[in-house]
């Protein structure tokens, strides 16, 4: 727990919620807007059910990814998308809030240093830039953020 009070968290996004067995199929195919899927971390996460889905009329169309580290507090955010036709609704806001809530320790991530629309709903977030790696992507670095 935080120290914050109930009354300072914002309310849950209600279009979150955890996924299921029967959104796999769209969420691989929302997998094909990353810039670097990684489809068998996808596949583990769906088998383990700690994927988290943003819905509009019973659909999936954006997904959060978190994996957790058996060594170490925290989660870290392997993947994030929301479709293209329900961007700059709140969502991956709706996606990011849901994980930083329930986080028992930091919560780290990477975006590429060209994405300016996520570096910014980041830094809305109280994330912060710690580490830059090199040639993390095919079309350069990345950068690695954590909240704590």
């Amino acid at each position: 727990m935080t120290g914050e009070s109930p009354e300072d968290r914002p309310a849950p996004d209600p279009r979150v919620r955890a996924a299921r067995p029967a959104d796999a199929g769209r969420i691989r195919e929302l997998q094909d807007y990353l810039r670097q899927p990684n489809p068998d971390l996808l596949e583990y996460g769906l088998a383990v059910g700690s994927a988290l889905v943003s819905v509009a009329d019973g659909r999936a169309v954006g997904y959060l990814l978190p994996v957790d580290a058996p060594n170490r507090p925290g989660v870290h955010l392997a993947e994030l998308v929301v479709g293209p036709d329900y961007r700059r609704e709140g969502r991956a806001r709706g996606l990011l809030s849901a994980v930083i809530r329930d986080a028992t320790g930091p919560v780290t991530l990477q975006a590429h240093p060209d994405n300016d629309a996520a570096l910014s709903l980041y830094e809305g977030l109280e994330f912060e830039v710690v580490d830059r790696r090199a040639d993390a992507y095919a079309d350069g670095d990345a950068l690695v953020l954590r909240r704590e």
